[in-house]
This record gives C-alpha cells, sequence and structure tokens, in this order.
C-alpha cells in the first residue's frame, strides 16, 4: 500500500492557487441591464429587450408603449384605479347590495389595504 501511494504521488506538484496564479478573479460577477444592453431589441411587438413578455395582442402596440412611458406601468394604473374604487365604495350606500356583493367590495378592500402595507413597508410611510 504505502509503496502504492509513492509511486502515484508527484513530489514537485502544487497547485495554481499555491503557486500564486490566478485562473478566475475572486469576485467573478457583471451586471447586465437587458435594457441597455441591444437597444435595438426594447419594444418589438412583444419583446421586451431580453425577455419575452405577453402584453396581449393590441392593433395600436406603439400607444401602449406611449401610455407606459407617459401615464405609468400597470401596476401604477391599477393602484390608481384601486384608490378611486375605495373613495367611492366608502361613500356608497350598501344597503341595497346582497350579501355576496358585500363580500366582493369586503374582499377588494382587503386585498387594497395589503397592497397599501406592503407599499408602506418598502417605500416608506412618505411614499406611495
Amino acid at each position: 500500500m504505502a509503496s502504492q501511494a509513492s509511486e502515484t504521488a508527484r513530489p514537485f506538484q502544487i497547485t495554481p492557487a499555491e503557486a500564486g496564479l490566478r485562473l478566475a478573479p475572486e469576485n467573478l460577477w457583471q451586471a447586465i441591464n437587458p435594457w441597455l444592453f441591444a437597444p435595438e431589441l426594447l419594444f418589438r411587438g412583444d419583446q421586451v429587450g431580453l425577455i419575452n413578455i405577453a402584453i396581449g395582442d393590441t392593433r395600436h402596440p406603439d400607444v401602449e408603449r406611449q401610455i407606459l412611458d407617459e401615464v405609468g406601468s400597470y401596476g401604477r394604473q391599477l393602484g390608481h384605479i384601486g384608490d378611486a374604487l375605495e373613495v367611492l365604495i366608502d361613500h356608497f350606500d350598501q344597503a341595497g347590495l346582497g350579501k355576496d356583493e358585500k363580500g366582493a367590495l369586503a374582499i377588494l378592500k382587503g386585498e387594497l389595504a395589503k397592497v397599501r402595507k406592503v407599499k408602506q413597508g418598502a417605500l416608506g410611510a412618505g411614499e406611495s
């Protein structure tokens, strides 16, 4: 056994690290922003950068892009709609609604409250 180990051992073998050689940097990372990587790929049909996002069929994709650029993201637009609905719900006489209808409004108000809580936690109390 001992003779077998000495026969296969290489007495002068050292690793690259022991010799002070590096084959790669210690911190190997590169920030890649797909929006800037290939600008010619941005917003071609439903292709956004290097990531394919289906925004649905639209006859006017240029108008969709302009709305997203000038008005706001779908999330921002939905947030504004939710805020307005909450105002209407608070001032609406719900006496004529059935149990399921009142439940639907309560669920929506609960979801809007959860969204507000998440936004406040992530953005701080001063922003929305």
